[in-house]
């Protein structure tokens, strides 16, 4: 397949992590599972999947995570159950999930050990294969018009290389993240001149952080192949698109339109959901007229 004809079929959905930053949650359950609003983590990237028209994903996962798979699988036996007691209306919240991902070719790699983000991505080079794809980090979710990684879709439909997705951070918070060194292209859209990792305050090379979205080609899986692993024993894709850029290859960054919120730790994942509860359609009045009642707001 010529470059011109590159188009974006598939999603990788990384959630193989060990989710310290969640016990004791997680020391019975995955991370992915945990709740946004009313409905597991992992539902809001596979949404957003589908919503930007790539029904292919993904998910890589360890060995004792089948339930974030499960959650996708007809539950036929409690279906028959809720039918015969009547319960139509949780009948219906039931079939919803099957109607909503209805369509979408759902597959699993296997990360055994949790070795860092680039090992997760390059544990599914088999079920990707030559094909360019995404790749969405389950606690990195958005709330926008469009679908943070159809953004990025659009982006590669015309520049035909790597993508990957930012968001402008104010001063206090940048150190904490990757962030990208640039030479801007056009309104929103970069060239990224290099990637740092957690800078010093006030060592910046820019407001613009690294936020969980980006568009790869498979030429990501050389790199990531003969990458050096960090001082902890990871394999870090920041290091490995930091290692194309130094051998010349070209690397943009778009930035995504919407509200980036982040659930990678505790406080962060309350607010996000507290964010979207309020934006909920059935429960958002209910709780805000809560808050109220309250005094909380």
């Amino acid at each position: 397949m010529s470059e011109a004809n590159l188009e974006v079929h598939k999603v990788v959905i990384p959630v193989a992590g060990l989710g310290t930053r969640f016990l004791p949650f997680t020391r019975i359950l995955p991370k992915a599972v945990m709740p946004i609003v009313d409905e597991p983590m992992i539902a809001t990237p596979m949404r957003e999947a589908k919503e930007a028209g790539v029904n292919d994903v993904v998910i890589v996962i360890s060995e004792n995570m089948k339930m974030v798979l499960d959650y996708f699988k007809p539950k036929i036996k409690l279906e028959n159950t809720l039918e015969k007691r009547g319960s139509f209306e949780a009948l219906e919240k039931l079939k919803q999930v099957d109607k909503e991902f209805e369509g979408m070719n759902l597959s699993c790699a296997l990360q055994p050990i949790p070795k860092g983000d680039g090992d997760s991505v390059l544990k599914a080079k088999l079920k990707i294969g030559k094909n360019p794809f995404g790749v969405l980090f389950h606690d990195d979710l958005f709330f926008s018009k469009i679908p943070a990684i159809a953004q990025l879709v659009k982006v590669f439909q015309t520049a035909q290389k790597p993508i990957i997705g930012l968001k402008k951070l104010d001063s206090s918070k940048i150190s904490k993240y990757g962030c990208v060194e640039v030479e801007k292209v056009a309104n929103r859209l970069y060239k990224i001149k290099k990637i740092v990792e957690k800078p010093k305050s006030g060592e910046e090379p820019s407001d613009l952080a690294i936020c969980g979205r980006y568009i790869l080609t498979d030429e990501i899986f050389q790199y990531l192949t003969k990458a050096k692993l960090n001082k902890k024993g990871e394999l870090i894709l920041a290091q490995a698109l930091q290692d194309m850029i130094d051998d010349g290859k070209v690397i943009y960054g778009c930035e995504i339109e919407g509200d980036w919120l982040e659930c990678g730790q505790t406080a962060d994942w309350l607010k996000s959901n507290l964010f979207l509860t309020l934006q909920h359609k059935e429960y958002g009045p209910i709780m805000r007229e809560w808050l109220k009642k309250t005094k909380l707001t």
